[in-house]
């Protein structure tokens, strides 16, 4: 069956590229099994007609896209097996959540390694696949399941083909754009390509330049959310570990089990993953100040004279500053369960600071109540890879990060990567002690005599729970 591809434009409403006719594959292997259930020889049959199917393309005439695609022996085969598995199996994964991508994909495998109990999950990687090959089977292999989500990783195989950068990402560009159309509420999260070696003919360098490309593009999209994987997994060269990568390409369990932990908090936040009820009471003499279920006690306030100067000199003299949007007038949110632009959010428990769309945006939550005197504020917070954020008390700011890769405490020997960790704020006299898991950050941070407690959204995702206060 043969379908006119869609013309793809650019924000600005400029045409982009009109692609050729695609072919496409359909098929009704679920329909076959329940007609003949008691003939094995004839389901074989008709499996093997569903297979034949998915032989890859001998040229590349009219396919989508631009860029290498693999036509070794051993790939056509499992490109033909693989696809004829997902076929198979496609009806009992409708509205899953889908991983789509290469053979790091692939090496999920089909119980994704236990990392996400309780999801209904569909791995549609193929090893050695490239983002054109995705491009091509995106239709059959992702959109026909009518995903929940979908997770991307893609692109390295690209580089050793010795496709650029560019190339990669205008692939990748229409996959997000054919997602969108599919769905413009679902949600996107974006892997970025992991750093790999030079000798595997994938340079720090170029997966750098591909990564910056894919953050370009995931900005026209809101329902996308990109996750640091590269700064996670990156020495101080920006090559892979072997600690993690054995040959410098493929994750082991170890790199597996980081790619899930900075997973599972998104997944978590965009409602894809069930989250155990916290049972979590304060202790005697504590307050909270955030009820679980909504943004009661939390407002915009004006943006102060101090951060419109900050603001205005940051612009000026970087006119890649991230979005800084200007508050003129206070807004509380009272019963509201998010913010009107849903960077903060009241998720399971969690007060939420969203990734935003841009990469990155400056904003400012603050409690709507204002606390003098001695106070000793705790709560918990967790970070998604190089994820910024901070606690404001009372006006100056306690940078809350992932600490470890964004700073500005990165020896710390009790913080819990994609876990959470307990930030304690005991201010006495004007000056306030901090701590991380015990761990002493700010000795004597000095705050003014009155104020409110503010939460700062950057970049990445940060969750806060369990906020309290004694006074």
């Amino acid at each position: 069956m043969e379908r006119q591809n869609v013309v793809v434009t650019h924000r600005n409403g400029q045409l982009a590229t009109q692609h050729r006719k695609t072919v496409f594959w359909f098929f009704l292997t679920a329909v076959v099994s329940l007609a003949i259930p008691a003939f094995p020889a004839a389901v074989a049959s008709a499996c093997q007609t569903v297979q034949d199917e998915f032989v890859l393309p001998s040229t590349d005439d009219g396919l989508p896209g631009e860029g290498p695609i693999r036509r070794y022996d051993w790939f056509r085969n499992l490109w033909q097996n693989r696809r004829a598995q997902f076929a198979s199996e496609a009806t009992k994964l409708q509205g899953s959540v889908v991983f789509f991508g290469d053979s790091i994909t692939q090496g999920w495998g089909t119980d994704f390694r236990g990392e996400f109990p309780g999801m209904l999950l569909a791995n549609r990687g193929i090893s050695g696949d490239t983002t054109r090959g995705m491009l091509i089977r995106l239709e059959e292999d992702v959109v026909s399941l009518d995903p929940a989500a979908v997770v991307l990783l893609m692109g390295t195989n690209d580089l050793e083909e010795d496709a650029t950068p560019e190339v990669i990402a205008r692939n990748f560009s229409l996959i997000l754009q054919r997602l969108n159309q599919h769905r413009a509420d679902m949600p996107v999260v974006v892997s970025l390509v992991f750093p790999s070696s030079a000798s595997k003919k994938r340079s720090s360098q170029d997966i750098k330049q591909l990564n910056e490309l894919y953050r370009d593009a995931a900005k026209e999209y809101q329902q996308v959310t990109v996750v640091d994987t590269w700064t996670m997994f990156a020495n101080p060269e920006g090559d892979a570990r072997p600690k993690e990568f054995p040959d410098l390409l493929h994750p082991n369990e170890i790199g597996y089990r980081k790619w899930a932990a900075a997973l599972v908090p998104v997944f978590e936040s965009l409602q894809l993953k069930d989250v155990e009820t916290d049972s979590f009471e304060p202790e005697p003499g504590f307050v909270s100040l955030f009820n679980g279920k909504d943004l009661t006690g939390w407002g915009f306030r004006p943006t102060s004279e101090e951060m419109l100067t900050s603001r205005a000199r940051w612009q000026k003299n970087n006119p890649s500053a991230p979005p800084w949007p200007i508050v003129r007038e206070a807004h509380d949110f009272n019963g509201k369960s998010r913010t009107p632009d849903g960077r903060y959010r009241a998720v399971n428990g969690r007060l939420v600071v969203m990734t935003p769309s841009e990469g990155r945006r400056i904003q400012q939550l603050w409690t709507t109540d204002e606390f003098d005197g001695d106070f000793v504020l705790k709560l918990e917070f967790r970070a998604t890879p190089n994820a910024d954020s901070g606690v404001f008390v009372r006006k100056p700011q306690l940078q809350c990060r992932d600490y470890v890769l964004a700073g500005p405490y990165k020896n710390l020997k009790n913080y819990r990567p994609q876990d959470w960790n307990e930030l304690v704020v005991e201010v006495t006299g004007g000056v306030a002690r901090c701590t991380c898991n015990g761990e002493v950050i700010e000795e004597a941070l000095k705050v003014p005599s009155n104020g409110p407690i503010g939460l700062e959204g950057d970049r990445g995702q940060i969750e806060y729970r369990r906020i309290r206060i004694r006074r």
